[in-house]
This record gives structure tokens, C-alpha cells and sequence, in this order.
């Protein structure tokens, strides 16, 4: 029976200070971060656009603690802006750290982002698991298309198989068989385009 293999994805988390100046310190610390990194050779959003964002904000802030009509819109639209520019650069980390998955949590700890590991199910493949009642198998394949019907066969020596009826889901059970043997299992799908090959079959031990 074929397993399921435990992964983990290595998530870039922006977690933003709701203090202005606060926010200021930790975009600066991004800046810094992907200064010269090697993991990121051509960043979006530019680390200019990224530091241009920053000043505005920095000005927009000074502006608004002087009270001066119409400071503080505008001192939250600049805010707004660099929000944005984070999470563009979030998902331009995100998306390196994806396509290097062995150097997943160093690519995102590098960046000066928060770094969460999240856990992924590989989905499985052909596979069989113990029905209700002994005896009982059922048969799960991975879904071949969103309109396709599936075609079953067993066999107790691997050599001469027998057929079962076909379905329209991914999944059937076969009953009747002797607890404790051995049965071999295939699959094939039937798709718009005709009749895929048989799959590799797999060996189940009958419960």
C-alpha cells in the first residue's frame, strides 16, 4: 500500500508593526536584508522602489505630526504604499524560497522576514486500504481527469487477472476475498482522448 509522505513548506510571514515608526525600522531591516543577498539577484519590487517607499513614509509621518491639514491622509496613503511594496517583496520571497525548497528557510530568514513552517500532505497515488469487513478492499486511484471512468482489475497470483465493473469515481471495493492472501491490484483510465495503459500494480494484504 502505497504511503503518504510528510512534507514541510517554508512560508514567508509578514508581520507588520502597526506604528508607523515601528513600521519604518523593520522595512529598513528588509532593505538591509536583501542588500546584496545573493538569493535575490533581481527583486520585485525593486530595493529602490522599496526604499523610495520607505522615505515618502518617513516624510509623510514628520509632515503629520505638525498637525498640518490634510497630513495625516496623506501620511496613511504613504503608509498603504509601503504595506504593498512589502507584500510584493513577501510574495517574491515566497515564491524563490518555492523554487528551492531544500534552501527554503534560509532564503526566507535572509530576507528579514518571519519564517513559519507549515506542513504538506504529498497527495497519494494508486493505493488500497482494509474495508469495513473482512475481506474487503478498497481500491483508490489519484483522479485522471474531471470526466473519466475507471477500469479495475485483481489478481491472487499476478499473472491471471480478473476485471471488475467500472466506475465513474477514482475508487472501488472489492468483497469476497480471503483474509490473510495476498492480491494484486491495477488500474487504468478512461479519459475523452481513449484508454490510458494499465497502471503499475500494487500488492495489498487482504484483512
Amino acid at each position: 500500500m502505497a504511503t503518504v509522505t510528510k512534507t514541510h513548506r517554508a512560508l514567508a510571514v509578514l508581520r507588520l508593526p502597526r506604528n508607523v515608526s515601528a513600521l519604518v525600522i523593520f522595512a529598513d531591516g528588509v532593505v538591509q536584508g536583501a542588500t546584496g543577498n545573493f538569493y535575490f539577484p533581481s527583486p520585485t519590487p525593486t530595493l529602490a522602489a522599496l526604499q523610495k517607499a520607505i522615505d515618502d513614509l518617513q516624510a509623510a509621518e514628520a509632515d503629520a505630526l505638525t498637525r498640518a491639514r490634510g497630513a495625516v491622509a496623506v501620511r496613511n496613503e504613504k503608509r498603504q504604499v509601503l504595506v504593498t511594496r512589502l507584500e510584493e517583496f513577501r510574495t517574491y520571497v515566497q515564491s524563490t524560497a518555492d523554487a528551492s525548497p531544500e534552501n527554503g528557510s534560509s532564503i526566507i530568514q535572509s530576507s528579514g522576514l518571519a519564517l513559519r513552517k507549515t506542513p504538506v500532505r504529498a497527495a497519494r497515488g494508486f493505493h488500497a486500504k482494509a474495508g469495513a469487513v473482512s475481506g474487503t478492499v478498497k481500491v483508490i486511484a489519484p483522479a485522471a481527469a474531471r470526466r473519466a471512468s475507471y477500469e479495475w482489475q485483481y489478481s491472487t497470483d499476478g499473472t491471471s487477472w480478473r476485471s471488475m465493473p467500472s466506475t465513474l469515481q477514482s475508487r472501488t471495493s472489492i468483497a469476497g476475498l480471503e483474509p490473510l492472501t495476498t492480491v494484486h491490484l491495477r488500474y487504468r483510465a478512461v479519459i475523452r482522448t481513449g484508454e490510458q495503459d494499465w497502471s503499475q500494480a500494487i500488492s495489498f494484504v487482504v484483512r
